[in-house]
């Protein structure tokens, strides 16, 4: 089995990979966020992609996540690990703390970018559960095994929402606290976009979500420095790097009966001799098998 990972901020590179190549991959969609980094961990097959580029060159805004799916579809990838930094909600979930997300609300503006459909191809998937049931099941074991041992003040947490905002500003206190009124658990800027095309692409997908701060609604958090903050960001990064070694052959060792695999099956509104053939070549790594 092909896993995917993705790295938000601070994570850019995995370690232990052997046999590393690189595989630029060009989508109808354009190009992803970087070459695709490809090799193995032990006897599992991986991929690693920065979301924002090598450097950090890309905003939230400027991502292709189109590509960046489709990318890891042509490749074969069947399960993506998706890590990124978010704000917290609420004092339990504190800055260290991971979060497996197992829902989003969207408040993008950039939602027609945010589906393979569309142009001559009409299809509505099921999205009521936007992870991987299974993922999340299996990076909890994983997570709970290691982070107390590695550090007495991080916690799991297995199940949160996680609001997707606009950015690349940050929050505004009104924003802040009307979110928190809402009861979302955390904040980020690039995850539900994955999560749908991944279910799009009949991908299992997974956020695991790393709190670096308290947004701005905690009083007295404002103060917190900037500094304060990118030393939890770094050692979160250090903790997910350790974590997806162990995290990888889990998920390689579960067999993949979730529905995720067939979230295709009914979804294709569009009879198959009425979509163009230019369409139908254009989305057939996602398609494909439904129209013949």
């Amino acid at each position: 089995m092909k896993i995917g990972i993705i790295g938000g901020s601070g994570l850019y590179e995995i370690d232990g990979i052997t046999d590393l190549q690189e595989h630029a991959i060009d989508t109808p969609f354009g190009a992803p966020s970087d070459i695709i980094m490809g090799g193995w961990l032990g006897d599992n097959e991986v991929f690693f992609l920065p979301r924002h580029g090598r450097g950090h060159r890309l905003l939230p805004g400027e991502l292709n996540h189109r590509a960046n799916i489709f990318a890891f579809k042509c490749i074969g990838i069947e399960r993506i690990l998706s890590f990124s930094a978010v704000g917290s909600f609420k004092e339990e979930l504190a800055p260290g703390d991971f979060v497996l997300i197992d829902q989003f609300v969207d408040r993008t503006r950039h939602t027609p970018k945010h589906t393979f459909f569309g142009d001559g191809v009409a299809g509505h998937i099921a999205f009521s559960h936007p992870t991987c049931d299974v993922l999340r099941r299996t990076l909890n074991e994983v997570c709970r095994g290691y982070l107390p041992q590695q550090d007495a003040t991080a916690n799991v947490h297995s199940g949160g929402t996680y609001l997707n905002m606009e950015g690349p500003a940050f929050s505004t206190l009104a924003e802040s606290m009307l979110y928190k009124s809402w009861g979302m658990d955390v904040i980020g800027m690039t995850n539900m976009a994955e999560a749908r095309l991944a279910r799009e692409a009949e991908i299992c997908y997974l956020t695991v979500a790393m709190v670096t701060d308290y947004d701005c609604w905690r009083e007295g958090h404002e103060s917190v420095s900037v500094e304060l903050v990118i030393k939890t960001l770094m050692q979160n990064a250090a903790n997910a790097r350790e974590i997806i070694k162990l995290a990888v052959p889990a998920v390689a060792a579960e067999a993949r009966d979730c529905p995720c695999s067939s979230a295709l099956a009914c979804a294709v509104i569009t009879s198959s001799d009425a979509i163009a053939p230019e369409a139908a070549e254009r989305l057939r790594p996602i398609v494909g098998k439904y129209l013949t």
